[in-house]
């Protein structure tokens, strides 16, 4: 419930956030931000002149980077000075702050360093606490991180209905004050729950400073390499807040009428379609794993994600499909249908089980700092994903689809190379890669 209601806040201002700097706050006439005439010269010294839509694809990229990149130190200050639930609480009320401060447009550069370093102290001591219910031999912790995984989704489900359609029907501040009334909820609930999580791991600094044995060695630097190839899956998977927010706005035919509504999609909702298919798709990739595991023909981890990228790059091949028929001004709201079919598959390969990975790998006095690790990862592709949006107005929208398939294939490609390598250098001690 807590990572739900979290995942509800950061989902709807994700959601929000392009939308809302392209059409608003990028305008000549709301152009008052404190500190943004700064950021913009930074960066185009950097990329070069920009456009309003590639500095806000910048900006997004820079800001969910930085959201994977500050639980890095968040996990290490929480395993050895300040213990995973106070790291909690902390996060929890930054992030509250920092969705409130959204709705006051001055402040949304400060609001959004705020939000960082909230995530940076949550993130990764809520997800080590899942792992820490059980013990490392106790089969159950895979379907516990599957719970936890569908809890996320709720909070992203709902988040673009409720967050998107009052930001974008009502004002784009009320989007955000309720994405951190849902933070609020989610302090509520873990401070609710805390007599029923396991005590906090501190690690003392005598036992932090013990070289690591071989077997924690071996761990660390196989989770590591897992790491770099997710970087390319990130790139891509994170163009559904940005340049897939923009195609559903500029270039899909979103007129329905379905008698009890008649009218436009808001663009927010399509964002509610990839946790709807996590709802519905989950059952069905996991009893199939099930079923490959009796008949001992279950994908081993690093294909599982191997294969998860390879459906993401198909997922953008079908975009690209979209792009290259496209005859008029707008396609049929059936391919990003598709679309999200295809890529939600990916992730359920790659996401749920990353997580799992970690908690059963990593050594017992770092868990919360690999968790930071495994979030950390995700800054170059989030960072890269922003990078790559800002090529959006540029480029033929066949071109640019077809470019981000062909880097999340390579990222495909990267993990299955390793898995070998991983195998023939390093073994699999403790767990089958």
């Amino acid at each position: 419930m807590t990572e739900m209601w979290e995942r509800f806040s950061y989902y709807g201002m994700r959601a929000l956030l392009v939308l809302y700097m392209v059409k608003y706050l990028l305008q000549p006439e709301h152009h008052h931000v404190i500190g943004l005439d700064g950021l913009q010269t930074q960066m185009s010294s950097v990329s070069g002149a920009m456009s309003s839509q590639s500095f806000a694809s910048e900006v997004y990229g820079l800001y969910t980077g930085l959201v994977y990149l500050a639980p890095l130190l968040g996990g290490w200050l929480a395993d050895h000075h300040v213990g995973q639930r106070r790291a909690v609480v902390a996060g929890a009320l930054l992030m509250a702050l920092g969705h409130f401060m959204m709705a006051i447009e001055s402040l949304t550069l400060i609001a959004l360093l705020l939000l960082i370093i909230g995530n940076g102290a949550f993130k990764p001591n809520i997800s080590s606490q899942v792992g820490r219910l059980y013990t490392n031999d106790d089969i159950r912790q895979d379907s516990a991180y599957s719970i936890f995984y569908i809890g996320i989704n709720i909070g992203a489900f709902l988040a673009p209905l409720i967050c998107g359609t009052l930001g974008e029907e009502l004002g784009w501040h009320y989007g955000f004050a309720a994405a951190g009334v849902g933070m609020l909820i989610a302090l509520g609930c873990y401070l609710y729950a805390q007599p029923l999580l396991p005590p906090d791991n501190l690690t003392d600094v005598d036992n932090a400073q013990q070289p690591l044995k071989q077997t924690e060695r071996k761990a660390v630097i196989t989770l590591t390499a897992i790491y770099i190839p997710t970087i390319f899956f990130w790139a891509a998977f994170e163009q559904q807040g940005n340049t897939i927010s923009l195609w559903a706005d500029q270039y899909t035919d979103r007129f329905i009428d379905l008698g009890i509504f008649r009218g436009d999609i808001p663009v927010t909702w399509f964002q509610a379609l990839n946790p709807l298919f996590v709802f519905l798709f989950s059952p069905l990739i996991i009893s199939f794993w099930a079923w490959q595991r009796k008949k001992d023909k279950e994908p081993s981890i690093m294909s599982k994600m191997g294969l998860g990228c390879i459906l993401v790059a198909c997922s953008y091949l079908i975009m690209a499909l979209a792009a290259w028929t496209k005859q008029e001004d707008k396609v049929s709201v059936l391919w990003l249908l598709f679309y999200f079919m295809v890529i939600t598959i990916g992730e359920l390969y790659v996401s749920p089980i990353g997580l799992s990975l970690v908690s059963r790998m990593a050594p017992r006095r770092m868990i919360s700092t690999m968790m930071g690790v495994w979030l950390a990862a995700s800054f170059i592709g989030n960072f890269g994903a922003g990078w790559l949006g800002a090529s959006w107005g540029s480029m033929d929208k066949t071109s640019f689809f077809c470019l981000i398939a062909l880097v999340v294939a390579f990222g495909g490609l990267m993990i299955f190379f390793l898995k070998y390598m991983i195998r023939r250098v390093m073994g699999a001690d403790n767990i089958s890669v």
